[in-house]
């Protein structure tokens, strides 16, 4: 892991990606700029903390500390290419896949369970033992970045032999003994989907635990608000338009104690022949789904967030809604090929109206 870089610093409202300032009517006392902390290389992206109360610096720094502390346990615990002295982690189960049971940390023991009940809820949409299939569309991504003239997608034929290695029950869990394995010597988890939400959550709880209000969280895109503003107004945040010539996006929402979490075709994706290949996989076709070009998920436990807003990317909207109109607590934005837009009667509630000009 490359080393970490934590830089100090105030920023403007504006620098709150990809969250906006509220309007200038408001008129509730507040601080003029919140605290920020960034965090580098957790689940290789940028992480933010951002405090809007008017804490203490050496309280934002303790906060913010414990969160880098929590985002760095997981980040070791989920990370699939690379092992750390004295923890058994996933790429240590992979390399283990077909040996014994291996003892392991319970805080991976809980997510992994928690893992087994998304693929549940989710109808196997959300399954983290994808990770042979995964592997061949990732291993393609990175030969692209470094050769994109001779770039080339996983051969069909290996899809359907990966595929035969991915079946949940291969994660074997014996909670009394502490232990996990991975019964099948050709399977591997990934959990590329769920584990950063996850990560967030937890940190999110810690700060929850102190009373923290009025902080938020942007963990590579994950958004998770931790209470209200100091006026109640909640947080603005944009929506990215997913068309690639676009600058733009698609519409403005208010939130407040809740996560935001989008998965889009713009993401991670490379190029073969004039077609793009993005990065979130569809178990049924081994392809990328092709239902939607972006998808939105708004609910309060970023874990669930994450799964949903890849599960649903890869189901019919008509399955998807239902799924969603069952959960309650959640609501979604669905944007399809054509531009055309499906939202929960809720999400439509969270939209902000432009302004005149």
């Amino acid at each position: 892991m490359r080393p970490m870089k934590r830089i100090s610093a105030l920023f403007l409202l504006l620098a709150l990606l990809p969250l906006a300032a509220c309007s200038a009517a408001e008129k509730a006392p507040q601080p003029a700029e919140p605290k920020g902390m960034v965090y580098y290389t957790y689940f290789d992206t940028v992480s933010y903390v951002y405090d809007y109360t008017g804490d203490s610096a050496e309280r934002f720094e303790d906060r913010s500390a414990e969160v880098s502390s929590i985002l760095l346990k997981y980040h070791q615990l989920f990370d699939i290419y690379h092992e750390y002295s004295g923890i058994v982690n996933l790429c240590t189960l992979n390399k283990n896949a077909g040996g014994e049971p291996l003892e392991a940390d319970p805080e991976l023991i809980a997510f992994l369970l928690y893992a087994k009940e998304m693929y549940e809820l989710t109808n196997g949409e959300m399954n983290v033992m994808l990770g042979a299939v995964l592997r061949l569309w990732h291993e393609c991504r990175e030969a692209a970045g470094e050769d994109p003239e001779n770039a080339s997608i996983p051969d069909e034929s290996a899809l359907r032999e990966a595929a035969r290695h991915t079946d949940i029950a291969l994660l074997e869990i014996d909670e009394e003994k502490g232990t996990v394995r991975i019964a099948d010597p050709d399977a591997s988890i990934d959990v590329g989907a769920l584990g950063k939400g996850y990560a967030t959550e937890r940190a999110a709880e810690y700060l929850e635990s102190v009373g923290a209000e009025g902080y938020v969280l942007n963990i590579g895109g994950n958004i998770r608000c931790i209470g209200d503003r100091p006026d109640k107004s909640g947080w603005a945040t944009a929506i990215r338009n997913p068309d690639q010539a676009a600058e733009s996006y698609s519409c403005r929402i208010r939130i407040r104690d809740c996560s935001c979490v989008t998965s889009g075709v713009y993401e991670r994706y490379f190029t073969v022949d004039g077609v793009r290949y993005h990065h979130i996989i569809d178990r049924d076709t081994l392809f990328p789904a092709d239902y939607y070009l972006s998808l939105t998920v708004i609910t309060r436990d970023s874990a669930l967030a994450d799964t949903l807003s890849t599960a649903l990317f890869c189901m019919p909207w008509e399955e998807g809604a239902s799924l969603v109109e069952s959960l309650g607590g959640v609501e979604a934005l669905w944007i399809f090929p054509d531009g055309s837009e499906r939202s929960t009667p809720g999400f439509a509630d969270l939209i902000e109206e432009e302004p005149e000009s």
